[in-house]
């Protein structure tokens, strides 16, 4: 944790407050330290006190901190941080005013969801354990397929039921769809495809057959003791599942996900397609995966076109 003895009395006062009065915990008290180390050594520098400082002391101060490569939300961390200070001083009386609020950390751009690449995807879905307990292999080859086919979350594959009823979500293998509950409690019908299908067969086939003619849990896909799986047993079993298909990486569920959406995508170019499919209720949260397929024409075209790199 960061040394507090260095900073300036009321600055150590603050710190006492958030402590002993609000509370907060031991990480958060340490990146308040630093954030405040911080702001009496750019004060120091531009030669000013830290109670003495105004808006454009601190709109430089941010301005620096950005040139010199500092992210985003570490910043928007040390406004909220002073900004909470200032607040505070302002209660005990030695500053008229909170010359940090209305400022805001520089927008950063979100990273790219990682996905995986279509061989490595197909890989991945097409693997098969020979070696391991029939039953488990075919209830994790059915979650594996299903995840890629119809990219759900892992909380609505894990609350899949085998029929419709007063539950979160249900597999009409029928009409090869699944009906979820997404995030903000909205509902929607994905396409399950063929192999999906084909793993789903197998499993329910095998479902049942662990446990006594009174079993009667209707979630889709249960453990070892019958009960329905969770989210960390998926993340789990698909993680032990990449590594043992030979893929350089462990995947985890959501990895199935931006590689369903970025496959779909780079095969159809439907943009509102993709949104309707993935349950997002904003498409400016769907646009993220054209700067994927983007980025991968990129990749294919510095691989492939003669001219598009400079010869050293």
């Amino acid at each position: 944790m960061p040394d507090a003895d260095a900073l300036e009395p009321q600055l150590q006062a603050y710190l006492q407050h958030v402590t002993s009065e609000r509370r907060l915990a031991p990480r958060t008290v340490a990146i308040y330290t630093e954030g405040l180390q911080q702001l009496q050594a750019m004060a120091a520098q531009a030669g000013h006190e830290v109670l003495a400082l105004q808006p454009p002391q601190i709109r430089r101060f941010v301005a620096a901190l950005h040139a010199k490569g500092r992210h985003g939300r570490s910043i928007a961390l040390w406004l909220s941080c002073w900004r909470g200070f200032f607040k505070w001083a302002a209660w005990q009386g030695w500053v008229e005013r909170n010359p940090v609020e209305g400022i805001r950390a520089p927008k950063t751009s979100k990273p790219l969801p990682k996905a995986l690449g279509v061989d490595a995807a197909v890989q991945l879905a097409a693997f098969v354990n020979a070696a391991a307990d029939p039953w488990e292999e075919a209830r994790d080859a059915a979650m594996t397929e299903l995840l890629y086919s119809s990219g759900l979350r892992v909380s609505e594959l894990a609350h899949l039921d085998v029929q419709a009823g007063a539950g979160l979500g249900w597999l009409d293998l029928q009409a090869g769809l699944v009906h979820v509950t997404g995030k903000g409690g909205k509902r929607r019908s994905v396409p399950v495809g063929a192999p999906a299908k084909a793993a789903l067969q197998r499993w329910l086939a095998l479902r049942a057959s662990r446990f006594g003619v009174q079993w009667a849990e209707l979630a889709l896909f249960v453990g070892a003791r019958g009960a329905r799986i969770t989210p960390q047993m998926v993340w789990l079993r698909l993680r032990q599942r990449s590594q043992q298909a030979g893929l350089p990486v462990a995947v985890h569920p959501h990895v199935l996900r931006h590689s369903f959406a970025s496959h779909v995508l780079q095969s159809s170019g439907d943009l509102r397609a993709v949104q309707e499919l993935l349950g997002h209720a904003n498409i400016s949260t769907t646009q993220i995966y054209t700067r994927l397929d983007f980025q991968h024409l990129a990749q294919a075209y510095e691989q492939a076109h003669p001219r598009a790199r400079k010869k050293s």
